[in-house]
């Protein structure tokens, strides 16, 4: 491998998180090298990816437009794989060094344990990954000597604000949500909110199911177990707090109080970069905060009548063992059934309810127990909706 170059793969590169990363790679060419980009369905995006990176391998997830990716790119000398198994192999390779995995829902999971098996550094934006099977996952990150460095820019604020701790002990962290597109609406109106209302975000362009989870605040729930693997704080330590503005990204407190933030305009591309860079600082071209011009900063405590997903998330962490791994599952059946606008906003959290209540309970779940659970889980649900 070329000396002083960091080599990555993107896992989900035609998605929000990995159409931002390479924007990161390219505004650093001398810096970043893309070994292996991934995608699911969108084999176009892929394939111009591909050729302006010039990769040296692809995975199309979906084995159905291997033909299609395979014409476009073998002739160019880029090696072109298809299905999730290839992805899980390649993660491995000796010619990458950092997996940044931002595949949507559990679907990350499979190849974020192959990568930290193969000892490669974890770049993580698959909050899935950790609320699916937390400990195992952290576990066996120690074990083969992995860091993971987080991605989303709530996990990002708080592993920047440790950096300045001086090795003192975390005693909350403060874990700030935008309060998404329903924030002031009532719970009447919400009732009948559609797809298409959930989907206008106030300050984050995000994919359609992050949108969604912003949307029922679940996705502040997942970030919260989340939370609790990446920083070892126990649940009752992380307090969700509403802040509209999404200037301050999330906070860190300390025993005498001292509250440490961190803060920039919402722009994914900087927790991003922080990772793939980590520990250096690059220069982004991106607007940078002016505090004179800044007309306030406000915050609110959630309101768990009109968003129930949050409290069943606290519910799922405190359960622990796989039942966060059944709440994940049954909340990607019901998000993806909101979106076809098969059901109502809030039958997605009594959905997960009921999947909570129904999975049989293992305290200790090994990774065979995580994928059994996702999938009956999955599955039950799906056929309780579409029945």
């Amino acid at each position: 491998m070329e000396q002083g170059k960091r080599h990555i793969a993107i896992l989900g590169s035609t998605g929000s998180i990995g159409t931002q990363a390479l924007d990161v790679v390219r505004q650093h060419r001398e810096l970043f090298e893309v070994e292996l980009l991934t995608a699911n369905n969108s084999a176009d995006k892929l394939i111009a990816q591909a050729l302006e990176f010039d990769a040296n391998s692809v995975v199309i997830c979906n084995e159905e437009l291997y033909g299609q990716v395979a014409d476009a790119l073998q002739p160019e000398g880029i090696k072109v794989f298809a299905g999730m198994k290839s992805v899980c192999d390649l993660v491995a390779a000796d010619n990458i060094d950092m997996v940044l995995t931002s595949m949507v829902g559990f679907s990350g999971l499979a190849s974020t344990v192959a990568a930290i098996k193969a000892g490669k550094a974890i770049a993580l934006a698959n909050k899935e990954t950790l609320v699916a099977a937390g400990s195992l996952v952290t576990t066996l990150a120690a074990k083969h000597e992995v860091p993971i460095l987080p991605v989303d820019s709530e996990h990002s604020a708080i592993f920047q604000c440790l950096q300045g701790a001086g090795g003192n002990k975390l005693s909350k962290i403060h874990l700030t949500a935008s309060g998404g597109p329903f924030r002031t609406w009532e719970r009447e109106r919400i009732a009948v909110a559609r797809a298409a209302d959930a989907l206008k975000h106030p300050n984050w362009n995000m994919g359609a199911k992050i949108t969604i989870d912003s949307a029922t605040m679940m996705n502040k729930g997942l970030e919260v177990i989340e939370a609790r693997w990446l920083f070892g704080v126990e649940p009752k330590d992380i307090n969700v707090v509403v802040h509209p503005e999404s200037i301050i990204h999330s906070m860190v407190e300390f025993a005498d109080g001292a509250v440490i933030a961190q803060m920039g305009w919402p722009d994914m591309r900087e927790p991003i970069q922080y990772a793939l860079a980590y520990p250096s600082r690059l220069d982004l071209d991106n607007r940078k905060l002016d505090f004179a011009t800044l007309s306030k900063l406000s915050f609110e405590q959630p309101d768990l009548d009109r968003f129930p997903c949050l409290s069943l998330a606290f519910e799922a962490i405190s359960r622990g063992g796989n039942i966060p791994c059944a709440m994940n599952a049954a909340n990607e059946a019901a998000n993806a059934a909101y979106l076809k606008g098969k059901i109502s906003f809030y039958e997605i959290a009594d959905v997960i309810e009921r999947a909570m209540a129904r999975t049989p309970f293992i305290a200790a779940p090994d990774l065979d127990d995580i994928f059994a659970t996702n999938d009956e889980t999955y599955s039950r649900t799906n056929a309780e909706i579409w029945r």
